[in-house]
């Protein structure tokens, strides 16, 4: 053979060498599958081997794993599983993907082990029956394996048809490998509704860590200003304050500056308060939401009767959406309602808090009027919650918050 032709040769070669690789892995992921379905095929075609259908069954999970770490290894996609904090047997047997896997188990698995090694013996045979032309010229004398010396059409015809079965086992071997793929993301892994849920309590555990986290973080703030901004302003203004008191002998203008500084560093406390206050009471941390509510209660410009009824404490996170949204509801009566009266009620039923604000004021309250309301509702939606306005014009006014217990 020249050198140009055994160049082309091998060119040949490297153009089907992906196929060639394509057609192994496929061949290799189908022969994976043969022991994992052939207990159920046994069950199913033996009479005394009928038990191993129980034994199949009860070992779902364990022939689940060896399917997708088969798929995982083989075919390089992941089955997605059960979830991790699955219950027990009953509500396993009532759920749809514990009888999805074994209709893969009892029905699809088989028939795939059964086309599996159909295939594979096709190409075995294939194997064999292309080399017959190479026989020819080792063994020309083997009257057993032939009819005389040299080339025959009984020759041709089994070469022939072993090159046809090497070109159509790659294509067989693909298709079935394929179809095994798409049985199991429909039957050993969860449907859309599941994955949709799933998502859905992700989403729920994703925001309420969200949701700790700002609590955490407005905590923290809280804590900063408290230990450092504001001792420092008290302290500045008890300096101020003394200055203000003993020193007699400075100019009148001197005086003066003194005497607003100091005024300016009382305000600023204030404010600093009012702000701390707003980041995150510390009563609410110390002593709870009964002793929270009572302050806002006692601060509010419109009196306020106040009905608490808490058996213990409930989640920070739940008491501090609770106390933001009284503040903010007063807040709201006392700009908007023109109200003489306020009765605020909280219980804790069941698993619920239930917080109800009733005022006397002139009603009309709607949500799409303003941002107040609507803050209100998104707030009380942060840890899945609920509000409800009724607000007929010409009053009264009632807001009722229910807020779960325990996030």
């Amino acid at each position: 053979m020249s050198a140009s032709a055994l160049r082309r040769v091998l060119a040949r070669g490297a153009a089907h060498a992906p196929w060639a690789a394509a057609t192994r892995r496929d061949a290799l992921f189908i022969a994976a599958g043969v022991p994992l379905g052939l207990p159920t095929l046994l069950s199913l075609s033996v009479p005394k081997a009928a038990g191993l259908l129980l034994l199949v069954v009860v070992c779902l999970d364990l022939l689940t794993t060896a399917q997708r770490s088969r798929f995982r290894t083989l075919r390089g996609f992941e089955v997605p599983g059960r979830p991790a904090g699955d219950a027990g047997w009953l509500v396993r047997l009532r759920a749809g993907l514990t009888w999805r896997q074994a209709a893969y188990h009892v029905l699809a698995a088989p028939v795939f082990s059964v086309a599996a090694v159909v295939i594979l013996l096709a190409l075995g045979a294939g194997l064999v029956m292309a080399t017959v032309y190479g026989w020819a010229f080792l063994m020309p004398h083997a009257s057993a394996l032939r009819s005389g010396p040299g080339w025959t059409t009984h020759d041709a015809v089994a070469t022939v048809g072993g090159l046809a079965l090497l070109w159509a086992v790659p294509w067989a071997a693909a298709w079935l490998a394929g179809l095994d793929e798409r049985a199991a993301r429909t039957l050993l892994g969860p449907n859309r509704a599941e994955v949709l849920e799933r998502r859905v309590e992700d989403l729920a555990e994703s925001r309420a860590g969200v949701v700790d986290a700002a609590d955490a973080e407005r905590r923290r703030i809280e804590r900063d200003l408290h230990d450092g901004a504001q001792q420092r302003l008290v302290s500045l203004a008890m300096n101020l304050g003394l200055a203000r008191r003993t020193l007699g002998d400075v100019p009148p203008e001197a005086m003066q500056v003194i005497v607003e500084a100091h005024e300016e560093a009382q305000a600023a406390i204030v404010e600093l308060r009012d702000l701390v206050r707003g980041l995150h009471p510390v009563v609410l941390e110390d002593r709870g939401l009964d002793a929270a509510l009572s302050g806002i209660a006692a601060r509010a410009p419109v009196p306020v009767r106040l009905e608490v009824d808490l058996p213990a404490r409930i989640a920070p996170t739940i008491e501090a959406v609770a106390y933001f949204t009284v503040s903010e509801a007063l807040a709201n009566v006392a700009k908007h309602a023109r109200a003489s009266r306020v009765d605020l009620s909280v219980r804790q039923q069941a698993e619920q808090l239930r917080i109800v604000i009733t005022d006397d004021g002139v009603g009309g309250a709607d949500p799409a009027r303003g941002t107040g309301l609507v803050g209100l509702r998104k707030r009380a939606a942060s840890v899945d919650g609920t509000l409800a306005i009724t607000s007929p014009l010409g009053g009264p006014t009632t807001i009722t918050v229910e807020l779960p217990c325990e996030l």
